[in-house]
């Protein structure tokens, strides 16, 4: 029986969380396999927690949800607490440490400190707005992610396989765009599952951002720029 490669990424709306998980199902479909991929958005006051689902295999599908994950991304302080339950002895855990404070990491447990923050650029009528596109390359937005601050509670995860962080926010902002935060995620996930090529997301993103890029092709760089330094971040920490 395939393989089923599943992927949760979760983090605030804005975060590009949702695009991420798109592009994968998108790119994976075209590489002649079998996706399915299901979005599920917080309903909190605050905008709440965006996560989705992503299912990758070269056979069949079952259910469309899973208890675990095999590559478990959150990347936002909250995301690690509505998350836990989808981590296990056989996930590998990808955190982003530019906007998580590491609490406790050894060879099985990780425990991360989470906290209550505002999710980027909300809006009255849409408090959980993903914003696929500004994150990817719509007009410059405001949104800016700000580091935790002291330890509030810490939050316990279940026994994983390996641990990972990256600081994928500082880089998006530092070296690349802000915008290009969620295309790095996307070269991390790529990276720890192995599931597509890089040129496959890279198709991918011709297809869904063909004509912004053919206006203005410094997008198409920063993106395959961002995409290939998530990927070496992993290859490299792995």
């Amino acid at each position: 029986m395939a393989k089923v490669v599943k992927v949760a990424i979760a983090g605030e709306g804005g975060q590009g969380v949702q695009s991420i998980a798109d592009i994968l199902a998108e790119a994976a479909n075209e590489e002649g396999k079998n996706a399915l991929y299901i979005p599920n958005f917080g309903v909190e006051q605050r905008g709440g927690v965006s996560i989705a689902f992503v299912q990758i295999s070269d056979g069949e599908i079952g259910s469309p949800k899973f208890p675990k994950a095999d590559i478990l991304i959150p990347v936002s302080p909250r995301a690690v607490k509505r998350t836990a339950m989808y981590a296990g002895k056989d996930t590998v855990y990808i955190y982003d440490n530019s906007l998580i404070q590491e609490g406790e990491v050894n060879d099985n447990i990780v425990g991360l400190q989470y906290f209550d923050v505002t999710p980027p650029c909300p809006t009255a009528d849409h408090p959980n707005n993903d914003q696929p596109q500004d994150m990817i390359a719509g007009e410059p937005k405001t949104c800016s992610f700000s580091k935790p601050g002291p330890g509030v509670d810490p939050g316990d995860i279940p026994e994983v396989k390996k641990v990972l962080a990256i600081p994928a926010n500082d880089i998006a902002k530092n070296e690349l765009h802000p915008r290009v935060f969620n295309i790095i995620i996307l070269g991390a996930v790529i990276a720890a599952t192995e599931v597509l090529p890089i040129d496959a997301i890279k198709k991918a993103l011709e297809t869904k951002l063909g004509d912004k890029f053919k206006k203005n092709p410094v997008l198409r760089d920063m993106n395959f720029k961002a995409l290939e330094r998530g990927y070496q971040l992993i290859k490299s920490a792995m």
